[in-house]
Formats: C-alpha cells, structure tokens, sequence
C-alpha cells in the first residue's frame, strides 16, 4: 500500500482523500452522509474508498475520523453526535467490509493531528486542535502523536462546564450529553444562533451572524464580543491544564478574523501565568484537515512529509 488514505465521516458529509508520501492530494471526494443508518454509513464508507482507490490506482491504508471515540472498555463506539453509531462495532464491521485494517479515532483529533502534521501547528510540541462549528470540538497532540488518554475522552473540552460562569450563563442550555450549561452550548455555531435571537435579532446562522458582526450592526456586533469573551474563559482552562504551544482553530466559526487578536487579548486573566506565549492560529488546511489527519493517523516510516 503506497498511499494513504483519509475519511472523514461528518453528520451531514463523509469526504474521502489519497494522499501521496509526501502529502500531495492525489483525490478528494465528497457524498452525503445516510443519516441515521448505521449499515448505509459502513456501505457509503466502503464505496467511497473504492472510488478513491479506482482513480488512483492504489491500494491504501485507511483512516477514519468520527463524532465520536471507540471505548478502550467495549471497543464500542461512544459520545457520537452521529448517535446511530453509538453501541456499535464499527472500527471490526468497517475493516470486515474493506478487507484490511482501519484506524479510527475522534474527529477532532484527526483535526489535530493535521494541523500539528503539516499544518499551522507543525514543529510545536503540544497542539491543542479546536473545532467550533456545529459542535465544540477537541484534540490534542503531543509530538506528533495524537493523545487519546485512558479513557478516549483527551481534548474534549466541549463538555466542560463554562469556567468563571457568571449569573446569567447558569444553569445553561440543555446539551446532548445530558447535562446543561456546557462550553459546547455557549461556543458552537447554533449557540451564537440562539444567543443572537435572544437579544431580539432574528433565527440566523452563526456565519450570517459573523458577517453582520463584520460589517458593524450593533446587535451582533455586541453577541459576537460575548461571544469571545467566553471562548477566552474556555480556553483558558485548557491553557491552565494543557500549556499548549499553539492552539489552532477550524470550523465555520474559525473563519471569523477578529477572534485571532480579540481572544488572545482577553484571556490574560483567566491564565495562571505572569504572561502568555501561546498562539491562536487559523488552520492551514481548512475543511480539509481533518480528512488528512484521518490519513495521516497511519505513521509508517517514510510516509510522513518532510
């Protein structure tokens, strides 16, 4: 097997990559994802990966990014969004179908390991990975390596409590995990959503709302600087506990500009430190890192860029 290769299964999208020795993009694919069913998602999966390897004509090692962690107890798949995962044996049923071994691991950390690979965060020695979109994501890698943790739970900041809450962010929004007031209910894109609408605007997205935010409307221009003001708490504990060297956002809220100077500025205090060296970077790859981690998660020597 001479190239690698990277899936990426979303709830709404699975993307498929190659990629050469070098890192070279040999094909990129996308399809929907079938929602709710857990045997279409394992046939899109196989199908997918058999259209790749056609174009190149290549046989590769595959690697697969979820919503999710395979429990290091059950083996079973746990804490997916994609909730018809949960339960399951996908990493066993996924290899059966490809006839080959797979490599699975969180989304998130595939995110990381991209970025740390190749990407914003390359040569740093800890890079925490931040996804902030639909949901509020995490991953950590220490050397290159992405770190799992003894329960497959590493970097999941999301489902923290919001550090320093104040009056008004208690108990918090309901979330799906099953407790209320999580980063992930303050930080994800349908949480500016709900917190615009709150202060009297209309039902919009968060990037409609980042684009007003952009071109001075008052109103979102005011939930966005809420906005980071909680991002700076929340990362701030990660800082606390992590002493990342870089932090590197992806996302469709990553995309909004200001966050890279206003948040650095704002979480001084929240950091127990005289002084704060991390980096707040945008991700290199785009929405394309974490496809490439979820190939990059095969490490045989010679096959990572240079």
């Amino acid at each position: 097997m001479s190239s690698r290769i990277g899936i990426d299964l979303g709830g709404t999208k699975i993307e498929g990559i190659a990629l050469a020795a070098d890192g070279g993009v040999l094909d990129r694919r996308r399809i929907s994802s079938p929602r709710g069913s857990y045997d279409e998602s394992i046939r899109a999966i196989a199908g997918l990966v058999t259209t790749i390897e056609e174009e190149t004509h290549e046989r590769g090692t595959v690697g697969v990014g979820i919503p999710g962690a395979i429990s290091p107890a059950t083996g079973l798949i746990k804490n997916a969004n994609s909730t018809w995962l949960n339960g399951k044996p996908f990493a066993q049923d996924l290899a059966r179908a490809l006839d080959r071994p797979v490599r699975l691991a969180n989304d998130a950390n595939c995110f990381a390991l991209s970025e740390a690979t190749d990407g914003a965060g390359a040569g740093a020695a800890v890079v925490f990975g931040v996804i902030i979109g639909t949901g509020t994501g995490g991953g950590v890698v220490v050397n290159g390596r992405v770190l799992t943790g003894a329960n497959a739970i590493a970097g999941e900041w999301g489902h923290n409590p919001m550090p320093a809450a104040e009056d008004d962010e208690r108990p918090g929004a309901a979330c799906y995990c099953g407790r209320s007031g999580c980063i992930e209910t303050w930080l994800s894109g349908p949480a500016l959503s709900r917190e615009y609408a709150g202060q009297g605007g209309e039902q919009v997205s968060a990037i409609e709302i980042a684009s007003r935010a952009a071109h001075g409307e008052p109103r979102a221009t005011a939930v966005v600087a809420r906005y980071e003001q909680r991002f700076a708490r929340a990362i701030a504990g990660i800082i606390n506990v992590l002493d990342p060297d870089v932090i590197v956002l992806g996302g469709g809220l990553s995309n909004m500009d200001r966050l890279y100077a206003n948040v650095p500025a704002i979480w001084s205090p929240f950091v127990f430190s005289d002084r704060v060296d991390t980096r707040l970077v945008r991700a290199t790859h785009g929405d394309a890192s974490g496809v490439r981690g979820a190939a990059w998660l095969w490490e045989e020597e010679g096959l990572r860029p240079s």
